[in-house]
C-alpha cells in the first residue's frame, strides 16, 4: 500500500524538477547547499482530510441512526403549530430542518461512531460496471473532514449536557426557521421561533441560574449544525439502508403518512 502524501503530486516541483530548478533561478530564489529551499512555501498535507471513509460498525450504528431519524419525524408531527401550517411550508421546513434535527437527536441519544476508510473497488468491478453505476458510485461520499466536523458538533452538545427540555426547545428553534425561502406563513414561523427562544431560555434561566452565559453558548452551538451536509448525513448513516432511494422522499411519507 502507497502511503506517500498525493497532495502535491500535481506541482511542478514534482512533476518537472528541472522546470522548478530553472523558474527558481529567474525569481532570484537561492537553494540552500543541501539542495531544498527554506524559503519555500510550507506543503499543507490535506490526504487524511480529502480521504472517503464509511462507519466502522455500520449494521449497529444505521439501526441507532434510523431510530434517531425515526424519534425526529414523530416530533416534528406531534407539534400542533406545525400541522397548522400549509403543507407546502411542512415540506420546505422539512428538507431545511431535517439533517440539524437529526444532529440534535444524534447528541440527546449520545450516538458515539467510528468510521474507517472506504474500500477500494477492484479494476475489473470497475470495468463491469455501466454507466448509472458508475454515476451512483461518483455521488458524494463523505470524508474525513465532514465526519470530523460532524463528531467534533456532536462533543460540543455533549459538553454542554442539555437537558431534555433545552433540546426540546432548541429544536423547535431549529423547525421554525422564517429564513427559509418561499413560506407562505414566514411571519407565523418567525413567532414560533421567537417563542421557542424565549422558553430556552426562561429553561436555562430556571435550571442554570448562575450562568449566563449558557443561553447564548447554546445557540452558538447550535450555529454549527447548519455548516454540516445533508449529503453526509445521508451517506454516512443511513446509503447502507436506503440503498438508491432519495431520504427526502422517504421522510416525507414519514412525516404525511396518518
Amino acid at each position: 500500500m502507497d502511503d506517500r502524501c498525493h497532495c502535491a503530486t500535481n506541482s511542478d516541483t514534482l512533476l518537472n524538477p528541472i522546470l522548478y530548478t530553472i523558474l527558481s533561478q529567474i525569481d532570484g530564489s537561492k537553494p540552500s547547499q543541501n539542495g531544498f529551499n527554506y524559503n519555500a512555501p510550507i506543503h499543507r498535507c490535506n490526504c487524511q482530510l480529502r480521504r472517503t471513509v464509511c462507519l466502522k460498525r455500520p449494521s449497529e450504528i444505521c439501526q441507532e441512526a434510523s431510530g434517531v431519524l425515526v424519534k425526529t419525524v414523530h416530533f416534528m408531527k406531534n407539534l400542533p403549530a406545525f400541522n397548522q401550517m400549509p403543507p407546502k411550508d411542512q415540506f420546505s421546513l422539512l428538507r431545511s430542518c431535517w439533517a440539524p434535527l437529526f444532529i440534535l437527536g444524534l447528541a440527546q441519544e449520545r450516538v458515539e461512531f467510528e468510521v474507517t476508510d472506504t474500500p477500494a473497488d477492484s479494476m475489473l468491478k470497475k470495468i463491469l460496471l455501466n454507466h448509472h453505476e458508475r454515476y451512483e458510485m461518483e455521488r458524494e461520499q463523505p470524508t474525513m473532514a465532514g465526519v470530523s466536523k460532524l463528531q467534533s458538533c456532536l462533543k460540543k452538545f455533549w459538553s454542554l449536557d442539555l437537558s431534555p427540555k433545552e433540546y426540546a426547545y432548541l429544536k423547535g428553534i431549529t423547525i421554525f426557521n422564517p429564513d427559509v425561502p418561499e413560506l407562505k406563513a414566514a411571519l407565523f414561523v418567525e413567532c414560533l421561533q421567537q417563542e421557542a427562544q424565549h422558553a430556552l431560555s426562561e429553561v436555562v434561566q430556571l435550571l442554570h441560574p448562575g450562568d449566563r452565559d449558557r443561553f447564548p453558548r447554546i445557540l452558538l452551538t447550535a450555529s454549527v449544525l447548519q455548516g454540516i451536509t445533508p449529503s453526509l448525513i445521508a451517506e454516512l448513516f443511513f446509503r447502507p439502508v436506503t440503498g438508491q432511494a432519495d431520504l427526502l422522499e422517504l421522510l416525507v411519507d414519514m412525516l404525511f403518512c396518518r
